[in-house]
């Protein structure tokens, strides 16, 4: 199901006849979250092989932040902290156990709405602690706790889940009897057929694409393998080894890469992509036919990449745009139809950006940045540097579209330079031309100024950053607990 054209036009008209500054009214918040989704998996940002009529809908009727990134993390399970630091506006090493734990300390968006009148529900994943998810959310229904949906527990076709418990004990789960995003979309649509008293904020985070990727018949149909385009970055092999080249992602195919089963991935994951576009479109109808769709602030995003064959990768566990570069759109009152902004940022300045659309002050906790003046400004700066990070293997900056990757594996630092603006697949390394010396050596004292500032655990003055082998998840629990 297709959003309507009434999306299109409510939405633009709404945005042409308020301005932000003019409003004092509280919206509803409605948060569609994706999951391993990557920034180029859109049809209308310029990719002709997947089908998303949904997604294209939400980007011409809103703003889309063309350079959102998520952070990074301390292990594989890089959704955890960026789903935490979506949630709570803390960056990487501030989050509490990798995004496992968020404790009271650090309020979530949706809890500071709640405090505030906010009706606050929930359905999808929820990849960190049961109390915190009960301090945030008022009701909800067919949740996930969890990082995946494992084959043994049922996969997406038959997903555990469990109902809201305002005990938070969450100890009676029970699989689903649709495909997970149906399960989520059902759950949203039979919310919003409810009557609200208040302002309602809704976060439907939906696990598709995530592995395993097993996309419904009728999804993976649309889609000729014969005519799937390889990525020009293909790579059978990553050219060396960046300290995480046996993590379960990269293990779900062999290496070297073979051609035709890259396609074949390719296929499903475009498919899983597809089939949540679908229900994203119900969710929305339903949010129409409630006579909410113009009080609604909607953000769509994706909680980070994938690589799928790109520099020989499969996984997230790398610092390449494909796997850091994520899809961020915001549609509804006061914010631009089909405007696209290129300023840097995060996923954490989403919270800090919903408070000031809605008029709350933001909380002291927060450390993201607003971007509600990209909405009404075409000179919209956004952040001067981009910072990612990776364990203690890999650690990034992107300054002016330069962006330099510097690696610590086994004693060695191999480095990276990337001309984004010529070289948007980052397929040429420059670090090693003689004419780029004096570049690479500027962004590294600069890499290391931002590993300083967000109070990174590695330090780059010490061997192997005082962490020469690979981190232990053990340990890596233990750096901020």
């Amino acid at each position: 199901m297709h959003i309507r054209k009434s999306l299109l036009t409510i939405l633009g008209l709404l945005s042409l006849a308020t301005g932000l500054q003019a409003q004092s009214k509280r919206y509803n918040v409605l948060v569609l979250f994706t999951d391993d989704q990557r920034f180029s998996t859109i049809h209308a940002l310029n990719n002709p092989d997947i089908i998303t009529p949904n997604m294209d809908q939400l980007l011409h009727a809103g703003t889309c932040f063309t350079q959102a990134h998520i952070m990074g993390s301390l292990g594989g399970a890089v959704c955890a902290p960026s789903r935490a630091m979506l949630l709570t506006s803390k960056s990487v090493f501030h989050v509490h156990q990798d995004g496992g734990l968020i404790p009271a300390t650090d309020s979530t968006f949706p809890e500071y709405f709640r405090a505030n009148g906010y009706q606050t529900f929930e359905t999808g994943k929820w990849h960190s602690d049961y109390a915190s998810f009960n301090r945030s959310f008022g009701s909800g229904e067919n949740i996930f706790f969890g990082g995946m949906h494992t084959e043994k527990d049922g996969g997406h076709i038959s997903p555990m889940l469990t109902h809201y418990d305002s005990t938070g004990a969450y100890k009676q789960r029970f699989h689903g009897e649709k495909f997970s995003s149906v399960m989520y979309a059902d759950a949203a649509i039979q919310y919003l057929q409810q009557q609200h008293t208040a302002p309602f904020l809704m976060y439907v985070a939906f696990t598709a694409p995530h592995d395993p990727r097993t996309p419904p018949a009728e999804y993976l149909n649309k889609y000729d393998i014969a005519k799937i385009s390889l990525p020009a970055n293909f790579l059978a092999k990553h050219p060396f080894d960046n300290g995480e080249m046996t993590v379960r992602d990269e293990v779900l195919l062999g290496s070297p890469r073979n051609r035709d089963s890259v396609k074949m991935e390719i296929a499903k994951y475009y498919a899983m992509i597809t089939e949540v576009d679908h229900e994203i479109g119900r969710v929305i109808t339903a949010l129409r036919k409630s006579g909410q769709l113009e009080n609604t602030i909607i953000i769509f995003a994706g909680d980070n990449g994938l690589a799928v064959g790109q520099h020989g990768l499969l996984g997230k566990q790398n610092l390449y745009d494909h796997s850091m570069r994520v899809p961020l759109i915001m549609a509804g009152p006061g914010i631009p139809a089909n405007k696209r902004v290129d300023a840097y940022c995060y996923l954490t300045d989403v919270f800090p950006t919903l408070c000031e659309m809605n008029h709350l002050p933001i909380p002291k906790s927060v450390e993201g940045q607003s971007l509600t003046k990209a909405f009404s400004s075409n000179s919209f700066k956004g952040r001067n540097v981009l910072f990612t990070t990776y364990a203690n293997l890999q650690r990034a900056i992107t300054i002016d579209s330069m962006k330099y990757i510097l690696y610590n594996v086994n004693g060695e630092h191999p480095e990276q330079l990337f001309d984004l603006h010529k070289d948007p697949l980052e397929m040429h390394n420059l670090a090693n031309e003689p004419r780029y010396k004096q570049q690479v050596l500027t962004m590294r004292q600069q890499l290391y100024k931002e590993m300083a500032f967000y109070n990174d655990f590695c330090n780059p003055s010490k061997p192997g950053w005082g962490y020469p082998q690979k981190l232990k998840w053990t340990d890596a629990l233990k750096i901020n607990p």
